[in-house]
């Protein structure tokens, strides 16, 4: 593994997604919630519905009715889509707030949209990071940095991506990528950690940093992704898991989010050498305690 332990403050992203279920205040609930349990990133998704879905997809019923907010699945999605103008009061919120702002990006128009608010950076769920005309107005005419999830994604499919922003010299060094495993919820069996150790291999001197995208129940696991070196860990947020909508059950609540950023933060201090033989709080111990000879 190349990766050469250079620890870092983990930075933690509250993708609370969806999960607003398309009420503007309860996103900013959400923004401070995020925030009061130490996320550094409030994160959001935005399609194009009418670009993204075929006309067979849009007016189909929603696969799971008790989810949906409309009597179609592009009535329901069309419901818990933000406009461009409330993305920007939502990124205003987020500075406000003292939060960076995100969102996802599913399709070429909300990339250019999007990019025009300007956030640090826009992120490529795995879904979409075979779409290479929406990759490439991210590559070539967005300034900040792009985040793509390898979910559901093959090597070879990996490798092309990797390749497509090597060729703007300017995009690779912009190039953050996600170890991740699409599923809601995923077992533990599935969520696949060493995946970080093969993206590091092939990958740390192509890329500018690598992440977790973590779609498991609980907290267990996200200090591991962090100490395989991890810069960044994602994890699904929401107020209330029993909410209706897909992905509140694989969230986490503000406990969860708040106890998953203390331990982090809590790994990270203690993943050093010790700074000499005898540390000062051991030298006490030592002389009551130590064997004499």
């Amino acid at each position: 593994m190349s990766f050469n332990y250079d620890y870092q403050i983990p930075k933690v992203i509250a993708e609370i997604g969806c999960n607003h279920m398309g009420k503007i205040e309860i996103a900013k609930e959400l923004i401070v919630l995020a925030k009061e349990c130490g996320a550094d990133v409030a994160k959001f998704q935005t399609r194009d519905n009418k670009l993204l879905l075929t006309e067979e997809q849009y007016n189909s019923p929603h696969p799971v009715q008790d989810n949906s907010y409309g009597k179609t699945y592009g009535e329901h999605r069309e419901y818990l889509e933000f406009s461009q103008d409330q993305h920007c009061e939502l990124k205003n919120y987020c500075e406000n707030a003292g939060i960076q702002y995100s969102t996802s990006v599913w399709e070429t128009n909300s990339a250019k949209k999007i990019s025009e608010l300007n956030p640090s950076f826009i992120k490529v769920p795995s879904a979409c990071n075979n779409n290479f005309e929406m990759l490439k107005v991210l590559r070539d005419d967005f300034e900040g940095d792009i985040q793509v999830s390898f979910g559901m994604t093959t090597r070879d499919e990996i490798e092309e991506v990797i390749c497509f922003f090597e060729k703007n010299n300017n995009a690779k060094n912009r190039l953050i990528i996600y170890s991740c495993t699409s599923g809601y919820p995923v077992p533990f069996k599935d969520v696949a950690l060493l995946e970080i150790k093969n993206l590091y291999e092939k990958y740390d001197n192509r890329v500018k940093e690598i992440g977790f995208s973590g779609h498991h129940l609980g907290i267990a696991v996200d200090n591991a992704a962090y100490t395989l070196g991890a810069r960044w860990i994602e994890r699904h947020f929401t107020k209330d898991r029993t909410w209706r909508g897909t992905d509140h059950a694989a969230s986490l609540e503000p406990d969860g989010l708040r106890k998953l950023v203390r331990n982090l933060n809590a790994c990270y201090d203690s993943l050093n050498y010790k700074d000499r033989d005898i540390l000062e709080i051991e030298q006490t111990q030592r002389d009551k305690l130590k064997y004499k000879k």
